[in-house]
């Protein structure tokens, strides 16, 4: 086994990045930019990661079908805008492609190893990281970003429904088509979830031309909302993208009138959840928790799609649920998210299977000042454009332009963060990644000047 160390000057300045995905890329774009030498591993043999169908990799999945549920113009990086002629919400194939011209354009291909992911990842005595990759070499980096995305692992239900189902049983991230993994035609189908999957697959899958019934099973009450409003605009026409906030809208615009507004245009446009027999939202509208879906209300409506609680029982090709009733079904369809896992860490670096991911600022470790993670987050808009703003903030950390408080302190404003999250009880839960774009970006960029040895040494900032 070779280990390889690199030096720049007198000091080790190479920077791994794990991971060639959208946020993975937009690590590699800032470090590129930056002056930075670094090398970015990729188990695929090309970048995009979910975004490629079918990927080689053989952990990341998308459905057959799959469209953006955020618009090109609030996905797409500040400096390189999507094509004209993509729709308002492109299919998976054109973001992918989409993925590699970025990288062809800014020139840092060469920098990416593909089809070969990294093994492990140490810290050694000395505070540098030993990166064992699947090429068999151990190479020594002076700084670590962590860019292998949230939507890969799935989290089934634990402890599970009591009970035992004798029928098909899938997550949504193996499921690809009504044929494919598994013949899912003329079947009565349970589909567990109501986030944007779960809404995705139960709209393709509950047609009655197509099936004999499907089930969605929902727990908690959720706001649903349009690809498109009433004046033909996309559901995100008015937010604001991360790399134009402006500090004083927020003072301008309160929340509390931007969110009245929004709700009435749902309610205009489609309706309220409660009216098509779904639970009633248990907070107040907020755009990061919502659904996104522009055909459910129709499906419910039609028939095709049969709405039922949480699931309380299994019983061989039955479900009994908690208000009581009981379905035959053939399949069960798991949208129940993903579990937040580094199969190449310690446990002593990062909890596996975690739904919540303690960190500072959302991108840096709480005790570890060369560690970083991109794209860990769900936010208002898409990753793309905030997983580029925490890119800028890492390279302006390694080249010293920004200094990182002590670890003491970024674990405090972390512990801090964390009680401040979300509904009550959920703190810990998958409400503790939403973040607004703009507020995050900007509570990003007062920390860069907070912390900043002079000007802030980074493009785009």
């Amino acid at each position: 086994m070779k280990t390889l160390i690199f030096k720049r000057g007198t000091f080790m300045s190479k920077v791994c990045v794990i991971g060639a995905g959208s946020a993975g890329i937009a690590a590699c774009k800032a470090l590129h930019e930056a002056g930075l030498a670094f090398d970015c591993f990729e188990k695929s043999d090309r970048v995009g990661g979910n975004w490629v169908f079918k990927n080689k990799n053989g952990i990341s999945s998308i459905y057959r079908s799959l469209h953006m549920n955020t618009s090109k113009t609030k996905m797409q990086f500040s400096d390189f805008p999507m094509p004209d002629d993509y729709p308002e919400y492109p299919f998976h194939e054109q973001i992918a492609d989409y993925c590699d011209a970025y990288v062809d354009h800014f020139g840092f291909r060469q920098s990416i190893r593909f089809s070969c992911g990294v093994v492990s990842a140490k810290r050694t005595s000395t505070g540098t990281w030993e990166v064992l990759a699947e090429d068999g070499e151990t190479r020594t980096y002076a700084h670590l970003c962590v860019a292998t995305g949230r939507h890969w692992h799935p989290r089934i239900p634990s402890p599970g429904y009591p009970g035992e189902f004798t029928g098909v049983q899938l997550h949504a991230h193996q499921y690809i088509d009504p044929h494919d993994p598994y013949d899912l035609v003329d079947k009565s189908i349970l589909v567990i979830g109501f986030g944007n999957s779960a809404l995705d697959i139960a709209c393709e899958l509950g047609r009655k031309e197509q099936n004999k019934r499907l089930f969605l099973s929902v727990r908690r009450g959720t706001w649903v909302v349009p690809r498109f409003f009433g004046h033909g605009k996309p559901a995100d026409y008015n937010i604001v993208h991360p790399s134009r906030a402006v500090p004083f809208l927020q003072r301008i615009v309160p929340k509390w009138w931007s969110v009245r507004k929004r709700v009435r245009e749902i309610e205009a446009t489609i309706g309220r959840p409660e009216q098509f027999g779904l639970p009633k939202p248990e907070n107040e509208f907020d755009f990061t928790k919502a659904a996104t879906s522009q055909e459910l209300y129709n499906r419910v409506g039609s028939g095709d799609i049969t709405v039922k609680p949480g699931v309380s029982k299994l019983d061989g090709t039955h479900v009994l649920f908690d208000d009581g009733s009981r379905e035959e079904v053939d399949a069960i369809i798991y949208a129940t998210g993903y579990n937040i896992v580094f199969p190449f860490f310690d446990e002593g670096i990062v909890p596996a299977g975690e739904k919540h991911l303690s960190l500072w600022k959302r991108v840096s470790h709480p005790q570890i000042d060369n560690l970083f993670f991109v794209g860990f987050l769900q936010p208002l808009c898409a990753v793309i454009p905030v997983a580029e703003q925490q890119s800028r903030f890492i390279a302006g950390v390694v080249t010293g332009s920004i200094a990182l408080p002590a670890a003491a302190q970024r674990t405090s404003e972390c512990a801090e963060a964390s009680s401040a999250v979300g509904p009550a009880g959920l703190a810990s839960g998958p409400y503790s990644l939403h973040v607004n774009c703009s507020d995050y970006v900007r509570e990003l960029r007062r920390t860069a000047d907070k912390l900043s040895n002079g000007p802030v040494a980074v493009v785009g900032w």
